[in-house]
């Protein structure tokens, strides 16, 4: 017998009594589009904290600044990847996560870039890029504080502790031991170019992710659901 037959199946009734559940259950799919919309307003008018670091990244054009990442665009978005130095491939979570970016150039059209950073090498990441056929922008941050002030790689001998804003001791207290997942975490983050100025507005981890992939946002539309992922 397959998996999804071993799964436990819906029940079966008439389309009468499935009209009645899907109705009821439209009640509360309003409830949470309403509250996803206060929430993503709220996201929208979070106040800003200057970027005031120089952070360096390596990309096809070499070594580049932050600002650079924008591509002349006034709002970007990075996509933390799993990869560390000594690796020779991203985490298998995140490498689904980027073969699911869909077409870049609708958010360019909104004057959004998107673009992927990663602790490795450039060298690891354009030969890793290439393999998997990506043409999105994908970048090193191997020479920079980068991931460490944003979270997700974790070293307390370069700065302090936090998993999805907690710090290590309140981490621990509500879940167990920080290290458990690990030093390197996925992760997004949010900025904003005024002029020269760049800002960051944004960061989300761990079940705050949860919505960016295209195959969870459909697979939660399906009786078996994720099936483990």
């Amino acid at each position: 017998m397959s998996r999804r037959m071993r799964m436990e199946l819906p029940e079966i009734v008439t389309r009468d009594e499935w009209l009645a559940a899907r109705k009821e259950l439209l009640v509360k799919e309003k409830e949470v589009t309403r509250a996803r919309d206060e929430v993503s307003a709220r996201r929208r008018a979070l106040p800003m904290v200057r970027v005031e670091k120089e952070y360096v990244f390596e990309g096809p054009e070499g070594r580049v600044g932050l600002i650079d990442l924008f591509e002349g665009r006034s709002q970007l978005i990075v996509q933390h990847a799993m990869f560390r130095p000594e690796w020779d491939e991203a985490c298998t979570s995140c490498t689904s996560d980027m073969d699911d970016l869909g077409h870049l150039p609708h958010l360019h059209a909104k004057d959004v870039t998107l673009a992927v950073v990663s602790r490795a090498p450039f060298a690891k990441i354009q030969e890793y890029r290439k393999r998997k056929g990506w043409d999105f922008p994908y970048y090193s941050s191997a020479d920079s504080d980068f991931n460490y002030d944003y979270h997700v790689t974790l070293d307390e001998s370069v700065a302090p502790i936090q998993i999805n804003y907690r710090s290590k001791e309140e981490h621990e207290a509500a879940v167990g031991p920080w290290d458990i997942w690990g030093s390197e975490l996925p992760g997004v983050s949010v900025f904003l170019r005024v002029g020269d100025e760049v800002f960051h507005t944004y960061s989300a981890y761990s079940r705050g992710l949860d919505s960016l992939p295209f195959v969870f946002n459909y697979l939660d539309l399906t009786p078996l659901g994720r099936q483990g992922m």
